[in-house]
């Protein structure tokens, strides 16, 4: 094995660069992975595009957070890994130990230990990250599949929240990666979904992944009362997920929440954006509001069983393949393309 790998580097806005580095050295507690899949996302777009992100990374650093792989080398105190095995790991670990933590808040946790650098041939798993969210993946379940289990098990923390049952009517506005991720995990539920999205290919997808009507924002011209007519006596959905991360996309699930119905924002949108609220709605028709950021460890866990157990299909999301030198161009690509889905990284 070289003593160098090349790995992505993100140094500001749409400036991503590859590089030679020195293959990382191992601490107590720590595992080198040798990367076999990571998957593009939205949040690694935004990063792109915006050159930040509020808690995930600050440039110059390593880039990307949706990977599996094989354990190349383990370091010192390390008794329960070994080289050979195939294994994923969450982006990120909590603490256990502070105010949050101690409230079973760990997505919330103080000092929120963050991995980025999947777009490598090799990435440094840190020790809390080994102990609390590297988990074994069976034989049969390929890496790209596996490399879901991290955006997979967001939406998972946020189904379980909103708690959709099947005698209601769901609308998901978005039909990127996961928008169609919640298509799946709602259908599952039994209730009615409709999803409302941009892109012949998405929209396609969402069908696929369970959607019983798919509504294509480019040809609304009145979207809230064009979708809400499509719910039972024109009410309104019982429940809004938005998963689009845009403030005018908040202020539309706001709108269109039947009275007493549930709008469950999960879009992370700019830090600074402002959405106006109508009072009298949210008062006199009684909105439930929710929010929900990042996972857990016990949602990492039944993420990676829903993908063992084939009962989340990866094959409506990961839509290509390409090697580690074509993400630059993917990335510039997907700044402008409305209909792409994920791409499988293969360092």
């Amino acid at each position: 094995m070289s003593d160098r790998m090349t790995a992505a580097m993100l140094y500001g806005k749409e400036d991503v660069r590859l590089e030679e580095l020195p293959l990382p050295e191992l601490r107590a507690g720590e595992v080198l992975l040798k990367v076999q899949a990571a998957l593009t996302c939205g949040t690694d777009l935004k990063v792109f595009r915006n050159g930040t992100h509020a808690k995930m990374i600050r440039p110059p650093s390593l880039f990307g957070h949706e990977f599996s792989g094989i354990i190349e080398a383990v370091g010192p105190e390390v008794a329960h890994w070994k080289p050979g095995q195939r294994v994923v790991a969450a982006n990120s670990a909590p603490c256990r130990d502070c105010f949050f933590c101690r409230k079973n808040q760990p997505n919330l946790c103080s000092d929120l230990l963050f991995v980025n650098g999947a777009y490598a041939e090799y990435l440094r798993i840190p020790a809390r990250v080994v102990e609390a969210n590297l988990l074994a993946i069976p034989s049969d379940l390929s890496f790209p599949t596996a490399a879901l289990t991290e955006p997979l098990a967001c939406v998972v923390r946020a189904v379980d929240m909103a708690r959709p049952s099947s005698d209601e009517t769901v609308v998901i506005l978005g039909a990127g990666p996961v928008g169609l991720l919640f298509v799946q995990m709602v259908a599952r539920t039994g209730a009615s979904v409709i999803a409302v999205g941009r892109g012949r290919r998405r929209l396609r997808a969402a069908s696929e992944c369970g959607a019983e009507k798919v509504f294509d924002l480019a040809s609304l011209s009145r979207p809230v009362d064009e979708i809400r007519r499509a719910t039972p006596q024109e009410k309104g959905p019982d429940l809004v997920i938005e998963a689009v991360g845009r403030p005018e996309v908040w202020s539309q699930a706001l709108l269109l929440a039947r009275p007493g119905g549930r709008a469950l924002l999960f879009g992370g949108c700019p830090e600074g954006s402002l959405v106006p609220l109508d009072t009298r709605r949210i008062h006199y028709d009684e909105l439930t509001i929710l929010s929900a950021f990042h996972h857990t460890p016990e949602a990492i866990r039944e993420s990676l069983r829903l993908l063992s157990e084939g009962a989340v299909r990866p094959e409506p999301l990961i839509t290509g393949k390409a090697p580690l030198k074509e993400l630059p161009q993917i990335l510039r690509r997907m700044l402008t393309e409305s209909d792409g889905i994920k791409t499988a990284i293969l360092p």
